[in-house]
């Protein structure tokens, strides 16, 4: 097991080059926020669209467009009961992330399966929240394509069949290589697995523990997979800012909140970056 440290972020935060547009630094598509789950999927928009992501699009309830644009009028809205506009957008973005806010009734289970019925295999497909209990509970075949699993340890379990109790490295590694995926199974000190290889996250503090923190990584980790050229290493990145940024504002602060986070991502990415053009 390996901790993931800072030389891995500042190799992978580039220097962005000055020749550059929106569509260097990739096209996400983030999907989820039913009428009652709105802040789910504007925290992840929003997170994705700070972290740098060059185009955002969020497909979520009509009920959340007037919010979304006032809290990130950056992100590109379509209804996502839309479902002729997802397959016809769908194949355009480079990274999908579906799951935040997206609920488990019968609409949201139609959403899923359009997704994985339409999702190419050169494409990043991240599943967090709702889309895992949905696919563990409708035990639903996995789509051909780039799979990175952000669940906290209760979705976990349901997804892996694995204990809270008992979800040791090796248990939870052997669970990840049948799912042939990139796996981020949140805790106190979140851990990666990938293939033959685990990451601990070093950073992590209590102050943390409030609703919106897995919207805001499962954003950011769509937005540095959008725009580094090594996934893994991108998947690292996310986790070990979105923990350093509390820690730091944990020092004088009692809880820190997902939202305080988004805003600090610019400030951390810039002062962690490499220092030569890539």
């Amino acid at each position: 097991m390996t901790e993931i440290s800072t030389d891995i972020v500042n190799n992978t935060i580039i220097k962005r080059p000055n020749n550059s547009h929106k569509g260097t630094f990739g096209r996400v598509g983030i999907i989820g926020g039913t009428n009652n789950f709105g802040g789910a999927i504007i925290m992840a928009s929003k997170a994705c669209v700070y972290s740098g992501a060059g185009l955002t699009t969020t497909f979520t309830d009509p009920v959340n467009l007037s919010s979304l644009h006032t809290h990130i009028p950056e992100a590109m809205f379509v209804d996502f009961n839309n479902l002729d506009s997802i397959k016809a957008m769908l194949n355009g973005f480079d990274v999908v992330l579906i799951g935040p806010g997206l609920g488990t009734d019968e609409n949201s289970l139609t959403i899923l399966k359009t997704v994985f019925n339409n999702i190419q295999p050169t494409q990043k497909l991240i599943i967090d929240g709702s889309a895992i209990t949905l696919i563990a509970n409708h035990n639903l075949d996995l789509p051909d394509a780039k799979l990175i699993f952000t669940p906290h340890q209760m979705e976990w379990q349901r997804l892996s069949g694995i204990k809270i109790s008992d979800q040791t490295d090796e248990n939870n590694q052997k669970a990840v290589k049948k799912l042939n995926a990139t796996v981020v199974v949140k805790s106190h000190h979140t851990k990666v697995y990938h293939s033959d290889d685990i990451w601990t996250n070093p950073g992590g503090t209590p102050a943390q523990a409030t609703g919106g923190m897995g919207d805001t990584l499962a954003g950011m980790v769509a937005g540095f997979v959008a725009q580094f050229s090594d996934t893994t290493n991108a998947v690292l990145s996310a986790v070990y800012a979105h923990s350093a940024i509390a820690d730091k504002l944990a020092e004088n602060q009692y809880v820190v909140l997902p939202t305080q986070i988004i805003e600090h991502i610019p400030e951390f990415m810039k002062a962690n970056e490499k220092k030569t053009e890539s």
